[in-house]
């Protein structure tokens, strides 16, 4: 495994073990496949449908484009309180749940918790998935997630065919059919409300403004706005893409506060001093999380959401050994490996956050640390996904002191998220 490019990625990135340096990266070892890797085969027949994740050539640029405002902070500012009153949810139920003697699980509760974020920033829907076992779309959200990882663990299910017939994929069609119903339904409501104009003014007012109704206004140089089919596909993509990988790297930034509980406490010093007197997060808190910061971002070093990515190329690639891959082929970069690659990082198992101190990470390539890819492919939501780790950071921290389960050490599993197969199991401390 080793080098991903896509269009405009210029720069090739060694495998763990392979040779090179951060400011000259050759690659050892070059994973061709005839085939796409089986994530690609199975993530083109997803649950999302053809959102920004599968697209590519012209209808990928002009989705890009059209989706880009949706990711503004001035569209991201409001979504601050709709996270933070999530995560405090959470937090109350664990307050139920701790005993000195039993640890808590908390990827579960993490990923629920993501989700009820993104489902009332996505498209203002008060799931209260939380507490609330049994509303059948939020159950139908987490089933296909579930099925996606278990078809991926399944060889023969990697066939379209195969999958199609078996039971399995007669369940996740019907699974899909619901979700979708769902989405549909949302999108003719809102549609049917923004029909003037100037309604978004209207709902500004009233509330902020969430991804769909950015969608929906969304219009390219043509005029030429989003069909009902890709509305579906964006706003699904959005949820069941976001959740997952926001709710990993949450659950294992949680888990190397406890394994360091110096830097536990240093994030902690800072947060307070930060919010004074506050007990939530404003947005413009997030600058002065410097800190914390590096120890998210040496989290998702460590622990990146996506272990993985593959890549068309799209132009031939001629590394500096002499070696050529020629335009097509398919490629795949390890990201955790990269991460932990002792030629690009020094003491790369070491949990250390001062290597994304400004001077530090001003020295690195600029391809070292992907946990949200590269290129004109990198993740769109990125900055959504790193304003949520901080809130859930800041609010946990203000209220738990968090030490691990020496009896459940998580064990890591790199399906298309990095999950533990056991959980993630913390012990916590209410603090005075």
């Amino acid at each position: 495994m080793c080098v991903a490019a896509s269009s405009g990625d210029s720069a090739s990135l060694v495998d763990r073990g392979g040779s090179g340096s951060a400011s000259d990266p050759v690659t050892k070892r070059v994973k061709m496949a005839g085939n796409p890797p089986r994530a690609l085969l199975i993530t083109k027949h997803c649950q999302a449908g053809q959102g920004l994740l599968i697209l590519n050539g012209p209808k990928w640029f002009q989705h890009r484009r059209l989706l880009t405002p949706g990711f503004h902070y001035d569209i991201l500012k409001p979504y601050v309180t709709m996270m933070a009153d999530s995560v405090r949810v959470m937090l109350d139920k664990w307050e139920q749940l701790i005993t000195q003697e039993k640890s808590v699980e908390l990827f579960e509760h993490v990923s629920l918790m993501t989700l009820d974020s993104i489902m009332k920033c996505a498209f203002s829907y008060q799931s209260n998935c939380q507490t609330d076992s049994d509303n059948s779309y939020i159950q139908t959200v987490m089933d296909l997630s579930l099925m996606v990882h278990l078809r991926i663990q399944s060889p023969p299910y990697h066939n379209y065919l195969v999958y199609w017939l078996s039971s399995r994929g007669r369940q996740f069609r019907k699974a899909c059919r619901l979700a979708h119903h769902h989405t549909d339904k949302v999108i003719r409501e809102r549609k049917e409300s923004l029909k003037d104009e100037r309604e978004l003014e209207k709902i500004q007012k009233r509330r902020h403004l969430d991804f769909l109704d950015i969608l929906l206004s969304a219009n390219d140089e043509n005029r030429a706005g989003l069909s009902d089919e890709d509305l579906r596909a964006e706003v699904d993509t959005f949820m069941f893409e976001g959740h997952d990988t926001t709710a990993s790297g949450i659950s294992w930034l949680l888990y190397c506060m406890a394994l360091h509980p110096e830097h536990q406490q240093r994030c902690r010093k800072e947060i307070k001093e930060i919010l004074g007197d506050r007990n939530t997060v404003q947005w413009d808190d997030f600058g002065k999380m410097i800190y914390t910061t590096m120890c998210i971002k040496e989290t998702l070093r460590l622990y990146p959401p996506v272990p993985g990515v593959a890549r068309e190329l799209s132009a031939p690639v001629t590394f500096v050994d002499g070696r050529t891959l020629p335009k097509g082929s398919l490629v795949s970069l390890n990201i955790y490996g990269l991460h932990r690659n002792p030629t690009v990082w020094h003491n790369p198992e070491v949990f250390d956050p001062l290597r994304f101190s400004p001077e530090n990470s001003a020295r690195r390539h600029s391809y070292a640390f992907l946990p949200f890819a590269a290129g004109p492919r990198n993740c769109i939501g990125q900055q959504f996904a790193m304003n949520e780790m901080k809130v859930a950071l800041a609010l946990t921290l203000l209220r738990f002191e968090l030490s691990p389960d020496p009896a459940k050490p998580p064990i890591k599993i790199p399906q298309i998220v990095l999950r533990s197969k056991n959980g993630i199991h913390l012990h916590l401390k209410k603090l005075q």
